[in-house]
């Protein structure tokens, strides 16, 4: 009899909310100082596929690793914006994409180099940041990286030549530079990438789930909401 009431209240208890958790990369994710609040373009959208999906869900701003670890290990989580490369496809279940985000070379306002491809830049060092996708890109790829706890460090690092270019997504370099008024001391110089981010779920998350999701996503790109959401942000 103890058997069948356990049975009973585990099959009435209420379905787990969603752990959504993020960083502060604008205008992707925006992570208000004060409040902690969450905006920005990919969380707009998120926001808008929970509701449509009538899912319960909390928004988290973490620092990157922690964000993108505790998805990977803790059930009904996810993170966004993350990027989707090989090397993570198997290690989440994927909602999106949500945005493009291309990635950029920076340096200092008067550098002469002028690198015409990734490759020139082989002898240097580059600023990137701890557990970003640029950044194991880069490292794999054989370059000379200096890894930063926060992207935000990485501007002042350029200008004290701890390394000699920045990589990062253009509107999140545009962004912190604006945030930090440098944007007359650096800029842009190289698109090198372009990537596509995502909402990547815990593997044990329900795929059914993940179908809806990627079904309403899909619904919101041919009714409008996904560039009413973009077009919020390049104003």
């Amino acid at each position: 009899m103890k058997s069948t009431l356990l049975t009973l209240i585990i099959l009435s208890s209420p379905a787990q909310a969603l752990t959504l958790t993020t960083e502060d990369y604008p205008p992707f994710n925006i992570v208000d100082a004060k409040s902690q609040q969450v905006s920005g373009i990919s969380t707009e959208k998120v926001i808008e596929v929970m509701a449509r999906a009538k899912e319960s869900y909390t928004i988290t701003a973490y620092p990157w690793v922690r964000a993108y670890q505790l998805a990977q290990k803790e059930r009904d989580t996810c993170v966004f914006s993350t990027t989707r490369t090989p090397e993570r496809v198997a290690l989440f279940q994927w909602v999106g994409p949500l945005v493009k985000n291309n990635w950029y070379i920076f340096a200092k306002q008067g550098d002469n180099r002028a690198p015409k491809n990734l490759d020139e830049l082989k002898p240097y060092s580059i600023g990137a940041y701890h557990g970003d996708a640029i950044a194991e890109y880069l490292l794999k790829n054989g370059f000379k990286v200096d890894l930063a706890k926060a992207d935000e460090d990485n501007p002042q690092k350029l200008l004290k030549n701890r390394f000699d270019f920045w990589a990062t997504g253009e509107l999140l370099g545009l962004a912190i530079l604006k945030r930090k008024n440098l944007s007359d001391k650096i800029s842009p110089i190289l698109l090198f990438n372009q990537t596509e981010l995502y909402l990547a779920c815990n593997l044990n998350v329900d795929k059914k789930k993940i179908d809806i999701y990627n079904k309403i996503l899909q619904s919101m790109d041919k009714d409008g909401s996904n560039l009413a959401i973009e077009n919020k942000y390049r104003k």
